[in-house]
């Protein structure tokens, strides 16, 4: 969360400069350079599917030039990056642009989204198309799709059962740093501890934590199953990433061009959405297979719980009126 409206009115007025600077149009012949950074590694699901589906689709109009494992930028710069002109393709988290934008808050909130088809449901209805809009006039940043990374749930060491808030009590749960991110372990019921992803697997094996918070593919790829007794599937944040690419570059392509761009990234949101998709479904038994209890708690509890607590946090004053009451009733 940015502290200070100086900072706040600071860069919105980057992202208003950077989307107001002339770019002259880029000619039919020539191939346009889409340099794309992104802390995951080349290995990622999403990154093969970037090389396989995305970049030829594209091939003949745009010089396709990512970098993987953060190499280029370090994650969460990558939108002043996008800003300063220095990168023109990015998959920005949703607490990326509530630094710059508070009012996108509110669909990185917990239990906001009920589901993945709630959420497909709300980017593309009038909600979605006004954040859209609001990025770029505010941040000069041309959203064109989400792609869905999983939905995060709380997994514990030891196998005391967790069926509502109330038994996460005391519990040191690994949130990401940030003050966004800690607030939602302490609506979950938590006593919520930062701990960066790399230190988790460390800090669950000492007992530094009790519990971390990721979505399975995570837990899966930096092998926490090792260190966890259960996985609760409190399924309190549907979490995306927006691919989007530099407001100044879009404008400066040709109609045909956009939509070329456009369609292709459509698609890989698709296909990356699908393969997230195919493998939650096919992890809880994974886990089981690991000797982790993988099990529902009571979600309704957890969801009132959390959703009383965010009516009642100063995080709802930042949020566009009526927004929420717009979110669920779809």
């Amino acid at each position: 969360m940015i502290k200070t409206l100086d900072r706040r009115a600071w860069m919105q007025a980057a992202g208003a400069l950077a989307a107001s600077v002339a770019v002259p149009a880029v000619s039919a012949q020539e191939r346009v350079r889409l340099i794309f950074s992104e802390a995951l590694t080349e290995n990622d699901v999403r990154a093969k599917l970037l090389m396989e589906r995305f970049a030829p689709a594209v091939a003949s109009d745009f010089d396709f030039k990512p970098h993987w494992g953060a190499t280029l930028f370090r994650q969460g710069t990558e939108l002043v990056a996008m800003q300063r002109g220095n990168l023109d393709m990015g998959a920005l988290s949703v607490s990326d642009i509530q630094r710059q934008i508070p009012e996108w808050g509110i669909i990185g909130a917990p239990y906001v989204f009920r589901d993945l088809a709630h959420a497909q449901k709300v980017f593309k209805s009038d909600v979605g198309r006004e954040l859209f809009q609001m990025a770029e006039e505010k941040i000069g940043v041309k959203f064109i799709a989400p792609w869905y990374i999983g939905t995060r749930h709380v997994s514990l060491r030891g196998k005391k059962k967790v069926m509502t808030p109330a038994d996460l009590s005391g519990v040191k749960l690994r949130m990401p740093a940030g003050e966004g991110w800690q607030f939602i372990g302490t609506a979950l019921g938590a006593n919520p501890v930062p701990v960066a992803y790399g230190e988790v697997y460390t800090a669950l094996q000492t007992g530094a934590i009790d519990a971390q918070d990721n979505p399975m593919p995570l837990t899966r790829a930096g092998k926490f199953y090792e260190v966890l007794g259960q996985y609760v599937l409190t399924g309190h944040l549907v979490n995306f990433n927006i691919l989007g690419v530099r407001k100044t570059l879009w404008d400066s392509l040709s109609p045909a061009r956009r939509d070329k761009l456009q369609k292709a990234m459509e698609d890989v949101c698709e296909a990356v959405t699908a393969q997230m998709v195919k493998e939650e479904n096919e992890l809880a038994a994974y886990f089981r297979s690991k000797g982790l209890d993988v099990y529902e708690p009571n979600r309704t509890a957890f969801r009132d719980h959390a959703l009383g607590v965010l009516r009642r946090s100063k995080f709802v004053n930042e949020w566009k009126p009526g927004m929420l009451d717009r979110i669920s009733s779809l």
